[in-house]
């Protein structure tokens, strides 16, 4: 199966096209044949690859770089007004086009699994892209990071089948019309999008509202959002609800998850049937978004056993419990986690494989609206940790908010008995954990800023 290009993305740019959601739909267009062409503020490897694939990609922004011949212009929800190749299409009267209608329109005419939840969603995407690619479904997929094993976060497959992670964040999930839509888990957050969780939960109804008629939601049975927004949609015509969890009352139902250091074994009852499987990743959390991927390809009519083996071939997604390398015996483990949910989620897989050994954190906030709305939570999760860092807060997308720092964060760390320590300067951090660690130590880099960078550079001081 080959899908068209629309004509409106026959010759798109886009601004910001290194970002994980906006070079996978470049990826795949230019896959597709399109003339692709962008704009980011860095070079990267991302960069690198989208050029491989015959994209022009700039570095820097400015008006010079958006063709006169561009057939529209795709933005995120990060770009400003003010960017300088957005005032020129402007000028030239390009259209401008989102980057989840873009992703909308890849999805046309194939049978699309998008997959949602406040935390989860990159995994969970990630573990269907990878069994679906070892069923030989060649599926096309588009995921907010890289996968460990294809190495890429996106790609145009020659199969009937296209798996996206959709983004709650700026409500562009609401953009697509899946066939299968996964709800992970429903809790407040992008406090600049949502001012409660009465918003979240009409978010989330308009988004299974889209699912196809006949279509599938498969939606968690143990989260308090998730049970409610059951309730709200289960009247829905021609929806077919599947719950997955360890209630008794799933209709997917975890029987057993038995930690096996790095790994899982994971028991659900499917259809009165017992079946075991091997998550490659550890965490509980992680063993149920295994589960959810196994429900979402149950109901696009995939043999339930075929797929649970092919979800053991998953070995992890960059920045997602990602071990980066281990030197004079200490491990040095990457997380992407910025909620109090998912730190908990990964501090405590964490702590599971450490067994006896020191969990040291190194932890970048990300976002002042989220520090000022969820910086006592964060606190307190790292109390599981052995020892903290606390870096300054990476703004990404926000100006700061007065009064709002890391400081937040670190009182209500010291509030919860954790031992935490502020560090404003980030190039003095590998130093200050080779001297923390001592071997059969855990080092977990923290954040969904560039706090991942540090993971290389501690291994070196730890070398040397």
């Amino acid at each position: 199966m080959a899908p068209g290009i629309p004509a409106a993305l026959e010759r798109p740019h886009f601004i910001g096209i290194g970002g994980a959601g906006m070079s996978g739909i470049a990826k795949i267009l230019a896959q597709r044949g399109a003339k692709v062409a962008g704009s980011d503020a860095k070079d990267s490897a991302t960069a690198v690859a989208l050029r491989a694939l015959g994209a022009t990609v700039h570095i820097g922004h400015a008006a010079g770089h958006l063709a006169d011949d561009a057939t529209s212009v795709v933005v995120s929800s990060a770009i400003r007004a003010d960017n300088p190749e957005l005032v020129r299409a402007a000028e030239l009267g390009i259209p401008v086009v989102h980057r989840s209608d873009a992703l909308a329109s890849l999805m046309d005419g194939l049978r699309a699994i998008a997959v949602a939840g406040t935390h989860g969603k990159t995994t969970t995407t990630s573990m269907l892209a990878v069994a679906l690619s070892e069923l030989a479904l060649d599926p096309s997929y588009a995921i907010g990071g890289e996968l460990e094993g294809p190495g890429t976060n996106a790609t145009h497959g020659g199969g009937d089948i296209f798996v996206a992670e959709a983004d709650e964040s700026d409500r562009s999930f609401q953009k697509y019309d899946p066939q299968v839509a996964i709800v992970l888990n429903v809790e407040l957050d992008h406090h600049a999008n949502y001012a409660s969780m009465d918003e979240i939960y009409e978010s989330f109804e308009s988004f299974v509202g889209k699912v196809v008629p006949g279509g599938t939601l498969v939606i968690a049975a143990d989260q308090a959002g998730a049970v409610e927004l059951t309730e709200r949609v289960r009247g829905a015509s021609s929806l077919d609800v599947v719950t997955y969890g360890e209630s008794e009352t799933a209709d997917v139902r975890v029987h057993k998850i038995t930690p096996r250091g790095l790994t899982s074994e994971v028991t659900v009852v499917l259809n009165g049937k017992y079946l075991t499987f091997t998550v490659s990743v550890p965490g509980r959390h992680y063993a149920l978004n295994a589960v959810a991927a196994l429900a979402a390809g149950v109901a696009l009519g995939i043999p339930a056993h075929n797929l649970a083996s092919a979800i053991g071939k998953y070995t992890g997604v960059k920045r997602r419990l990602q071990l980066k390398g281990e030197a004079a015996g200490v491990q040095v483990i990457d997380s992407y986690a910025h909620h109090p949910t998912e730190m908990t989620a990964d501090l405590e897989a964490m702590r599971g494989a450490a067994k006896d050994a020191r969990l040291l954190v190194v932890f970048q906030p990300h976002l002042f609206s989220r520090t000022k709305e969820l910086g006592t939570e964060m606190g307190q999760a790292l109390a599981l940790a052995d020892a903290s860092l606390v870096l300054d807060i990476y703004p990404a997308r926000e100006d700061p908010l007065p009064g709002v720092t890391s400081e937040l964060i670190i009182e209500a760390a010291k509030a919860s008995g954790a031992d935490v320590t502020a560090i404003h300067d980030k190039a003095a951090v590998p130093a200050a954990v080779a001297g923390m660690t001592k071997p059969g130590d855990l080092v977990l880099t923290m954040g969904a800023g560039d706090v991942t960078d540090l993971g290389p550079q501690i291994l070196d001081h730890l070398s040397s």
